[in-house]
């Protein structure tokens, strides 16, 4: 009796239905152990994969306001005009320079049509004088052929410098030698007011100081 119980009960572990209960156990077992409950902070925690491509994003676009600064620094010291006849240098050894804006080299390019002469120029002067200590005339002139030929009169002076504007206009300045020295580093612009238009020194970056007409100015010692 015991042997037959015994192997009743080792057929009926053996039945289909429990070998199928088995695989299926067999066939769970290595999911739960391979798939394992992720920490309840993980999120917390930064991704390293994405550490190493914020730095470099950084250093390949660099801000706009750097672009901008960047970019104005370069046109404010782009120069528009040109020494084309006796460049001067400063004590220090500098090229003294000056600006032609848009607006005085248009005005000049109109008076050169009107009048038929390309070799017209404007002539700025600085004496002493006015309310300030300082005051610039000028005046329409025209020049000799560049480079002047010895054998005809001449229009410039031997300390005499001439700037002409850079955008093809063939608008020209004229300044003596102690006149730019005054007047160096400023512009000459044209100014459109209902009082009347004019040409001007303007931005001069000697002048402490000038009067209300703008013609006069004053210098630091």
């Amino acid at each position: 009796m015991a042997t037959r119980s015994l192997s009743r009960t080792c057929s009926q572990l053996a039945s289909p239905q429990t070998s199928c209960a088995a695989r299926a156990f067999i066939q769970l077992a290595p999911r739960r152990f391979h798939h394992a409950t992720p920490p309840p902070l993980d999120f917390l925690l930064p991704s390293l994969s994405q550490t190493p491509h914020l730095y470099p994003s950084i250093r390949a676009h660099p801000s706009r306001a750097h672009m901008q600064a960047k970019r104005a620094f370069t046109s404010s010291t782009r120069r528009q005009t040109s020494a084309i006849y006796n460049p001067q240098k400063d004590d220090d050894g500098n090229l003294m320079e000056i600006d032609i804006t848009p607006r005085a080299s248009n005005r000049l390019k109109q008076i050169m049509a009107k009048d038929e002469n390309p070799d017209l120029a404007l002539r700025f002067q600085v004496t002493s004088g006015g309310c300030h200590g300082f005051q610039y005339t000028m005046e329409l002139t025209t020049l000799p052929s560049l480079p002047p030929n010895p054998e005809t009169k001449s229009q410039l002076n031997e300390d005499d410098t001439v700037f002409m504007a850079d955008d093809g206009s063939g608008a020209k300045v004229v300044m003596n030698a102690d006149s730019l020295e005054l007047l160096k580093g400023s512009k000459v612009d044209f100014s459109m007011e209902l009082i009347g238009s004019q040409f001007l020194i303007a931005d001069n970056p000697r002048a402490t100081s000038s009067c209300g007409c703008g013609t006069s100015f004053a210098v630091a010692d």
